[in-house]
This record gives structure tokens, C-alpha cells and sequence, in this order.
């Protein structure tokens, strides 16, 4: 499925390939919560990091988010977390130890995207107290990471969109 995406001033505008296009986990990690979750969590989305294009470039900027959990020293996420530095807003992850993947905020995205048969609330164990987690028919509730992919969930559930013919080799996303 093709997507088209933007910040919310217009400054950055992007679009790519995406085989995996239903937002269907909210993550509810202290990372995702701080930098991307006003509902307190953030929603991506899996593509194809060779289709990635970047309109606007000059003004994205990206950091690595600490990883911090109890009992353990904090540590530096090596994904790339790319944001508008004019408004602030999440744009999407990338991560070298999946080069091929970029992985787009449904927020920033401005192409109608599926509605989730089922909606995996992960990472509850770091969720914070004044969220209000949905739970029942249609929400699977994790306290740390699905065992299952973003792709294999996809799979599962018969909602991998085809993907079109590319050449292969960027190891890097544009703005990266």
C-alpha cells in the first residue's frame, strides 16, 4: 500500500511502500509515551525503508531515545527517531539492525488507513497510571512486547498488502 505522510505544519512531506499498513499496537512504553503518545502511546507502522521519500529534508531531525528500565543501567536505543524540527511531530523510526524497514507514526500519516480487527496494547508494565487501557473484545493486552512481528500479525491476520516491484540496496532512509 502506498503512503503518503506529513508533519503538521506542512514542512515535511513523505511517502513509501508499506505491506503492513494496519495500526494495530499502541505501545505504551515510557519512550513512545514521551515523544509520540498523547493518548499515552504511540502507533507505527512497518514500510519499506527504499521507497521512502522526503520532501522537505532540511527540516528533519532525529535522536536516540534512552532506554530505561528498572533494575538496569540506562542505555541508548540505536533506532533513529525522526521528528519536524519546526513543530515537533513524530515522523517515523529507524532502526540499522533492520535496515530495510522504516517504521512511519500512523499519526503522521495522511493516507486512510485500515481500521485494526484487533488491537495489541503492548508494554502495560511501563503504561502510565492515567491511561485508561481498552480492554475486552478486540484487544489483546501484553505487559511487555508481543511475541509476534508487526509483519506476522499482519500475516495472521490476512492484511500483508502487496508490494510492488523495487530495486534493492539503500541501506539508509532519506534524512537519516
Amino acid at each position: 500500500m502506498h503512503l503518503e505522510g506529513s508533519c503538521h505544519c506542512g514542512a515535511v512531506k513523505f511517502s513509501l511502500q508499506s505491506d503492513s499498513p494496519v495500526p494495530f499496537m499502541h505501545c505504551h512504553c515510557s519512550i513512545c509515551r514521551k515523544t509520540a503518545g498523547a493518548g499515552g502511546y504511540a502507533i507505527n507502522l512497518g514500510g519499506d525503508a527504499a521507497s521512502m521519500k522526503v520532501r522537505g529534508s532540511r527540516n528533519v531531525t532525529r535522536f536516540h531515545a534512552l532506554i530505561r528500565e528498572p533494575g538496569r543501567r540506562s542505555r541508548r536505543s540505536p533506532a533513529w527517531r525522526h521528528f519536524c524540527r519546526k513543530c515537533g511531530s513524530p515522523l517515523w523510526l529507524w532502526d540499522p539492525r533492520w535496515p530495510e524497514l522504516i517504521h512511519p507514526h500512523a499519526s503522521a500519516i495522511d493516507t486512510p488507513l485500515p481500521r485494526p480487527p484487533q488491537v495489541v496494547e503492548a508494554a502495560l508494565a511501563y503504561a502510565a497510571d492515567w491511561v485508561e487501557v481498552p480492554i475486552g473484545k478486540g484487544h489483546v493486552l501484553v505487559d511487555h512486547w508481543p511475541h509476534e512481528s508487526l509483519r506476522d500479525w499482519h500475516q495472521r491476520h490476512g492484511l500483508l498488502s502487496p508490494q510492488p516491484e523495487r530495486p534493492r540496496g539503500r541501506k539508509r532512509p532519506p534524512a537519516a
